[in-house]
């Protein structure tokens, strides 16, 4: 093989390394970022990689990769997922700050401030973990090409934020790897880097803008972005004038469908469901918005549209959660679920949730309809009978189900992985494949016992699954995680997937042979829709078995993309009975909570049923959490942000614009909305709002829920910026024409703030009843048009109007923040106190705990040993073993055991 590089070409840098570090057997070649590549269509200083055969890779990543597999080294999911983040979002940043150092000649931290946020990223991810590097506890080709992209513009540590620990450490351990430290010498040399600064001066600026950085920030409006407002046309102006002029008889009547909704001929059914949330717990503000608000959200829109809409949900009660839970709480399985729906459905009404029905599971018709899909799989051949090894706790004298099983993953070495997948890598298990199992209900050591179980025939289904994906995906609006996730499962080839459990608690399995077992709750649930939609009306087919209608939307968090992607269309393709497959999966990355997670035993966090104790209405939750929905990377909850966000997008300024508006008109006019004549500067608004508006639906036609909340936001600055301008309160003072000016000005603010309560109803519904009714807005004009119309005409009354919002104290969002912050800082007792108490034995505690500080441990554990691998300071060492041994002393009583002190190690007397 022979290695063309450029010395001084950053990209050079990654492939060198990978080289080093993968041991390849490559021939170098020197070149200088003038020289003509071996691959035309790269750029002069990108390196090339010409193989025996004479097929050249110039690709920087493809050459990286190319050398890891031919050490043997396949990429896991959570390594493709790093690569691909780094060439979309790190790269192209790297690329700006790099252009800014050598070019315009920016130092330290200014230099990498396009990299702020995805720093922060790395940094979330490496701590969240608990991994000496990105994608495990060994150095894989995700951790070179990051630290490639990274180095040129970090290699003077100074530019690292002080407060990113944990990312440090894993730079500097890379940075001191021998295969890194090589690279660096040999490409970043004075001389050569001269000559790509040269290079890079004849280049045109890279094309990035800083603020587009995937974050908890939507993104920019039109208006917003790099700070100007596009060119308008005069025929969008004369457009948005004539719209306007038109007003309310020009809106569709809004559509009222009958109930039981059902799907009508020439109009675009859309049906919507978000995933059945486990029976078995709370749920809490990630789980809120990465099914059920974002479900709601769209649900709302669809139905402003005059789409025919329906949104089911319900309980997903059937499984091993349900009977652990069970165990835990002294109830029956039945009594279990009845007291969780009544939570989970006191929680989503409170949070004013949509639902066109709000189910469960433990029906007949589960059984029914789970039944018939399960025969008509058998009949045709896609069940196949296996003997499988099960553990078995001869303790509890039962085969154990996956849930009731933990242990070591067998691909990540994560140790809180559960029988059925690892929540850390995502793979999914057999419970035998774990190291160190252990029966989650006795803590005892199962034993592997043979026993028959039915699978689904995944290879065989495989020819018609993969014909329907890609009409799916070229045809829907599926997520990038959805498609990644499933493309993944896709290429790894699928295997049987085994649909039967040794339970009680659930479908039972018609077969004979079979009949003391029940569907493994991954074959049940999905099924789960269809039997909540057959109890909501009983003509549920007319839905589930019609394609040609219907279009169906399925929400989710991305842990649950395979099984509605992949598990769950299989099936329905193999039923062959017509059945309506999904057209768009929307999938949300995980919402976190400050810096860590959420933990009910712990008490961090905020969950559902804790909400409404807070005094902040369910309207503020609701936008708060759709305008940092996790849509491209993991986000995270902040009491601080809220605050802010609060207080100046909702309170300062749609608040204050919609207040003023109302306030005018009440006033200065009557409460009657005044004439209005447009002026030149009134009809480029009229223009800039209907820009705003469309942008809107073409964003949440995309299902881009956070960033079509942006132009809602935007339209209200306009509004508010408008006002300012024109001064009404000053205008109305003066003489005809001014009072004219301020009647003209009024009135278009207030018909915005109109329009504006029918865009804010799908993110908050309450504020908008509320704005409908100061501003006694006909129920007609309550649908979403593409045009802004003058809805309250001249002559129209307004009723009162008073403030929409109010300010979050900084007081109160601290004690908010104490109260959900769990109870982990303990303070050391003043040396006048006795000492405590001995410690007594207790019996084994709460298993959600003991798995969190088990969790606490390895990670704490991991770090320790990344610091003595590092050879930090002793104090900063002794420092953490401190807090590893409290964390294990923690975990010892909440296991029930004694907590043992450690002697301390030392040389043995002879």
């Amino acid at each position: 093989m022979r290695l063309r590089v450029a010395a001084g070409g950053p990209a050079a840098l990654k492939v060198l390394a990978a080289a080093g570090a993968a041991a390849a057997p490559v021939r170098l070649v020197w070149g200088g970022p003038i020289e003509r590549p071996l691959a035309p269509l790269s750029p002069p200083w990108a390196p090339a990689l010409e193989l025996d055969s004479g097929t050249v890779l110039f690709s920087p990543n493809a050459i990286c990769q190319f050398f890891f597999l031919a050490r043997g080294e396949e990429p896991t999911d959570l390594t493709n997922q790093w690569l691909e983040w780094e060439a979309t979002e790190l790269q192209p940043a790297a690329s700006a700050a790099l252009y800014a150092q050598l070019v315009h000649g920016r130092k330290g931290l200014e230099a990498v401030e396009a990299l702020g946020k995805l720093l922060a990223h790395i940094e979330q991810n490496l701590s969240r973990r608990g991994t000496a590097y990105l994608a495990g506890d060994t150095k894989s080709v995700a951790d070179v090409v990051v630290w490639g992209t990274l180095f040129p513009v970090l290699q003077d540590e100074t530019s690292l934020p002080s407060e990113l620990q944990v990312l440090r450490t894993w730079f500097q351990s890379m940075t001191l790897s021998e295969a890194c430290r090589k690279a660096a010498d040999s490409v970043l040399m004075p001389k050569a880097l001269l000559e790509f600064k040269s290079y890079l001066q004849k280049q045109p600026p890279p094309c990035l803008a800083m603020e587009r950085i995937t974050s908890n920030e939507p993104e920019p409006s039109l208006q917003e972005e790099e700070g100007s407002e596009p060119a308008l046309t005069e025929e969008e102006i004369t457009a948005a004038v004539d719209a306007w002029a038109h007003g309310a008889a020009a809106l569709p009547k809004p559509w009222q469908p009958q109930k039981p909704v059902l799907p009508v001929e020439g109009m675009r059914n859309v049906l919507i469901t978000s995933a059945l949330p486990y029976v078995n717990n709370v749920p809490h503000l990630g789980n809120i918005i990465g099914c059920v608000l974002s479900a709601d959200t769209f649900a709302r829109y669809c139905r402003l549209r005059n789409w025919n809409t329906l949104y089911v949900c319900g309980t997903d009660e059937y499984g091993t959660a349900t009977e652990t839970k069970a165990v835990e709480e002294g109830l029956t399985p039945q009594e279990i679920c009845n007291k969780y729906n009544a939570i989970h459905a006191d929680i989503y009404r409170w949070f004013d949730i949509s639902f066109d029905y709000f189910g469960r599971t433990t029906t007949p018709y589960q059984t029914t309809i789970a039944q018939d899909i399960f025969q008509r799989l058998l009949a045709r051949g896609f069940l196949l009978q296996d003997t499988v090894e099960q553990l078995q706790c001869e303790d509890c004298q039962r085969f154990l189900a996956d849930r009731f099983v933990e242990g070591t993953c067998p691909f990540c070495s994560y140790e809180e992985a559960r029988g059925d997948q690892c929540d850390k890598c995502g793979k999914l298990i057999n419970a035998v494949e774990l190291k160190n199992p252990q029966c989650k209900l006795c803590r005892g050591v199962p034993v592997v016992k043979p026993t028959q179980h039915l699978f689904l025939d995944l290879p065989k289904l495989e020819e018609q699954l993969e014909p329907w994906l890609e009409q799916s995906w070229a045809t829907g609006d599926w997520t990038a995680n959805a498609r990644y996730i499933t493309r993944s499962w896709i290429r790894d080839g699928l295997k049987p997937r085994c649909i039967t459990r040794d339970l009680k608690w659930g479908t039972p399995v018609p077969l004979d042979g079979f009949r003391d077992k029940v569907f493994y709750v991954w074959f049940d649930a999905p099924i789960g829709y269809l039997s909540i939609t057959a109890n909501y009306t009983d003509q549920w087919e007319r839905w589930w078995k019609n394609p040609q209608q219907v279009e169906l939307y399925n929400f989710m968090a991305k842990d649950n993309v395979p099984f509605h992607s992949v598990i769950f269309p299989c099936s329905l393709l193999g039923a062959d009975d017509n059945y309506t497959l999904v057209n768009h999966l929307i999938a949300t990355e995980y919402l976190n909570y400050e810096d860590g997670k959420f933990s009910k035993s712990r008490g961090v966090g905020v969950f559902g049923d804790m909400a409404k104790d807070t005094g902040i209405p369910a309207d503020i939750w609701r936008f708060y959490l759709l305008y940092l929905r996790p849509e491209g990377q993991d986000s995270a909850f902040s009491w601080s942000d809220l605050m802010l966000k609060n207080n100046s997008e909702l309170l300062n300024n749609l608040g204050n614009f919609i207040n003023r508006a109302g306030m005018f008109v009440c006033k200065f006019f009557g409460g009657t909305v005044p004439d209005m004549v447009l002026t030149p500067d009134d009809k480029r608004l009229l223009a800039r709002v209907t820009l705003e508006l469309h942008q809107y639906h073409q964003l949440l036609e995309k299902v881009r829920i956070r960033d079509a909340l942006r132009c809602i936001l935007s339209i209200s600055r306009h509004g508010n910026q408008y006002i300012q301008v024109n001064e009404p309160w000053k205008r109305i003072k003066g003489d005809e024409k001014d009072r004219q000016r301020a009647g003209t000005v009024t009135g278009v603010a207030v018909n915005m703030a109109s329009m504006l309560a029918v865009m804010l109803q799908p993110y908050m519904p309450s504020v908008s009843l509320a704005i409908q009714g100061q501003l006694c807005i006909p129920p007609d004009c309550f649908v979403l048009s593409h045009n802004f119309t003058c809805t309250l005409p001249p002559g129209h009354r307004v009723g009162t109007v008073s403030p929409l919002f109010q300010k979050l104290e900084h007081d109160q969002i601290e004690a908010l923040r104490k109260r959900f912050g769990g109870g982990q800082a303990k303070q050391t007792p003043p040396a006048s106190e006795p000492p405590p108490a001995p410690v007594t034995l207790t019996a084994p505690g709460d298993p959600q705990l003991i798995q969190e500080l088990t969790e606490e441990v390895a990670k704490q554990g991991n770090h320790v040993r990344q610091l003595k691998a590092n050879k930090a300071e002793k104090a900063q060492v002794d420092t953490e073993v401190a807090k590893l041994l409290e964390l294990k002393k923690q975990l010892a009583l909440a296991e029930g055991k004694s907590p043992e002190v450690p002697v301390p190690k030392g040389k043995r007397k002879k």
